[in-house]
């Protein structure tokens, strides 16, 4: 056939290539990109297509040997792409020379295949190459470099690539893009790296252990628009070259390195940066005013410094702004009501600093999606300082500051609100029925506050019901800008995190994980009544507490519906009853506790996860009797269980019999006698005069009993 061109790509194609296949030898372009097609290619037609130039075989379930072997005699192929395959090694070792000449090789898949496959060494016209994603190990192939002057594209993404980063060639003018992150590169980066490589637009050395400065001759690359060398042990500056010389750059990210000093000089070019990220380092200093120069700044992320001073009132004139994250810092002072300004607002993360005062009561920008303001020392009225009407707020995190008043009844109208963390605060009042609107609320969190009234029975949160799936909201992708993928950066949810009390302990929860926690925590309050037993239906919560409380009532039987519930705490009330039975049926439990309650009867039985909680899940309550508590239900039930008498007798250290309820019993039954006695002598003449002479009679026997016995002592 003459066929040249066939792109069946993108449809629901199964199983493995028909045979047929191999009759299309006038074929030039082949895409089968994204089916469900098996099978291995080395058995498979396409090693038959002898005019081949183009072959796309990504995202499917093809396997693949990194050595390519079987296209090794299909001369004029030029462009091989599959991505998101299994890439294997054989164990044969083949010597054979190919004779193709490629253009582009993309194998970024997954798989272990050890070295760098041989073949590549026979390639000199090499301009895009992808072995991500595949384990390769061995040490940086400069050889690639050196052999193919044309190459534009370099990308070893997470392999097992190690030793140092060598750069053993003359000047390659024509890389544009290298990506060397997720490895163990280790040592120094080359202080000559941008002379070597002065027409990179996008450098990625993140995820390694390199060590030192950053070499100042970053500032010869004057194309580059993307540098991330995040996540190494650098220290040192920033080099004054690297603002001042790289103009174009649009993304500059060093996070998590040993960076220290001032964030930036007054000689300041980078006036296109778009995303900035200095979290995880040591700078120190006020936030550099030098910043007013970027108009078009979207993503800023300052955290984990030790910057000082008071957040800038000319943030609002950088009105592009979408992130503004920097927390845990030692920033100070009001919130600047020119943040006002920033219509464009998505995340805004100021946690764990010294900021005083009032809430801003503008924070109800039509994109806002985060706020997190916890660990302050914020003041005032909750409904007076801050009115949010959003549909896209999904994190409202004020926890720890000295918040007052009552939750305000804007907050039903929060129809996105999944994550509410009002904890360690002086609220007041009553639960609002309005959280009852929160349909996608996944955790919520009014702990140690001074709240006062019953738990509304309405709390039916929609995400939490069975066959709903986890919330993947905080997994965010940035939209592509101008500069492509270059400013495709996956950064949104991934430095934001939410403090949780659970399992007796508090937890900071971040992204990806984040997604997989729900709960409510109401514990330390002034709550009363009794458990809505509604709150069994939200079957997919995983931490429970309303411990601290008044509550009263029996623990509903509903709570066996919660089968992903991993933390029960119940403790400190005035819950009454049994303890239902059907609790046993809850397999992933790892804390348990009902202590200090007025419960009754038989704990549950030893079994499951049940059989792991000991007596300081159920102490505290008198009436309860059972494994682990030292009290037997049945007294005569075995010699081993019943208590001994020397506990009976000691009442500071027995439940059996309490003392003061003894003595009062006694003293009682003592005066109910004698007055029902006297009575009786009363109403009764010679039941009187009977005791009367009988008391006469004991009287004499027992003067002359003294009185003989006395004499008989004087003689």
């Amino acid at each position: 056939m003459d066929l040249e061109e066939l792109d069946i790509g993108y449809n629901d194609l199964r199983g493995v290539l028909p045979p047929c296949l191999a009759n299309l030898t006038s074929l030039r372009q082949l895409d089968i990109s994204s089916n469900q097609i098996i099978g291995n290619v080395s058995s498979s037609p396409l090693d038959n297509l002898e005019s081949i130039e183009v072959l796309h075989i990504s995202d499917n379930l093809f396997q693949i040997s990194i050595s390519l072997n079987s296209f090794f005699n299909l001369s004029n192929l030029k462009d091989f792409k599959s991505e998101n395959n299994q890439v294997y090694t054989e164990t044969m070792s083949y010597s054979m020379t190919p004779k193709f000449q490629l253009n582009s090789i993309n194998l970024f898949g997954y798989g272990s295949v050890g070295p760098f496959p041989k073949f590549l060494y026979h390639q000199h016209n090499l301009q895009y190459v992808d072995l991500s994603h595949i384990n390769l190990t061995g040490e940086f192939p400069y050889w690639l470099l050196y052999n193919n002057t044309q190459l534009k594209s370099l990308r070893l993404v997470n392999n097992s690539l190690s030793g140092s980063f060598r750069l053993s060639f003359q000047s390659h003018m024509n890389l544009s893009i290298l990506d060397i992150s997720l490895n163990f590169f280790h040592g120094q980066i080359p202080m000559n790296i941008g002379a070597k490589l002065p027409g990179l637009m996008l450098l990625n050395m993140s995820g390694n252990d390199f060590n030192g400065n950053i070499p100042s001759s970053l500032g010869n690359m004057s194309s580059l628009l993307s540098l991330d060398i995040s996540n190494n042990n650098l220290s040192g500056g920033i080099p004054e070259q690297l603002v001042i010389s790289c103009s174009l750059l649009r993304e500059l990210i060093l996070s998590n390195n040993n960076l220290q000093g001032q964030i930036f000089s007054n000689n300041f070019g980078l006036t296109d940066l778009q995303c900035l990220q200095l979290d995880g380092n040591h700078f120190r200093g006020k936030i550099p005013e030098s910043l007013l120069n970027c108009s078009t700044l979207r993503v800023l992320h300052l955290n984990d410094n030790n910057l000082s001073g008071k957040i800038p009132r000319w943030f609002g004139n950088l009105l592009y702004l979408i992130d503004i994250v920097m927390f845990n810092n030692q920033l100070k002072g009001l919130l600047p009501k020119e943040l006002c300004q920033c219509q464009y607002l998505e995340i805004l993360d100021l946690s764990e600093n010294n900021i005083f005062g009032s809430l801003l009561p503008c924070l109800s920008f039509s994109n806002i999606r985060q706020v997190h303001l916890s660990r302050n020392r914020l003041r005032g009225q909750l409904k007076d300082a801050l009115y949010i009407n959003s549909s896209t707020l999904e994190v409202l995190d004020l926890s720890h500051n000295h918040l007052q008043g009552k939750i305000p009844s804007w907050i039903g109208k929060l129809s996105s609100l999944s994550y509410f963390i009002l904890s360690n605060n002086n609220l007041e009042g009553e639960l609002p029925t309005q959280l009852c609107n929160l349909g996608k609320l996944r955790l919520m969190d009014l702990s140690q506050n001074n709240f006062y009234s019953k738990i509304p029975s309405c709390l039916n949160f929609n995400v939490l019901y069975e066959g709903n799936e986890n919330d993947e909201s905080l997994i965010y992708e940035y939209p592509k800008t101008h500069v492509g993928e270059f400013l495709n950066v996956m950064i949104r949810g991934t430095k934001e995190s939410i403090q949780f009390t659970t399992k007796s302990r508090s937890y900071s929860y971040k992204a990806k994980m984040l997604t997989f926690m729900s709960g409510i925590n109401f514990s330390c309050n002034k709550l009363f009544g009794e458990i809505p037993h509604q709150i069994g239906n939200l079957t997919r919560i995983h931490t429970l507490n309303l411990s601290h409380n008044n509550l009263t009532g029996s623990i509903p039987k509903t709570f066996s519906n919660l089968k992903q519930i991993e933390s029960l705490d119940l403790s400190y009330n005035n819950l009454n009853g049994n303890i239902p039975s059907e609790l046993v049926e809850i397999n992933t439990l790892s804390v348990f506790s009902v202590a200090y309650n007025n419960l009754s009867g038989q704990t549950p039985a030893r079994i499951g996860q049940f059989a792991t909680f000991e007596e300081s899940s159920y102490e505290g309550n008198k009436f309860l009797c059972g494994l682990p508590l030292n009290k037997s239900c049945y007294p005569l039930e075995s010699p081993s269980l019943a208590p001994k008498a020397s506990s009976i007798i000691k009442g500071d250290d027995s439940d059996f019999v309490d003392i003061d309820i003894f003595y009062i019993s006694f003293v009682v039954t003592y005066i109910v006698v004698l007055i029902a006695f006297a009575t009786i002598l009363y109403v009764n003449p010679y039941w009187r005069q009977t005791w009367f002479y009988l008391v006469e009679m004991w009287t004499l026997s027992c003067y002359y009993f003294v009185i003989d016995h006395l004499t008989f002592f004087c003689r």
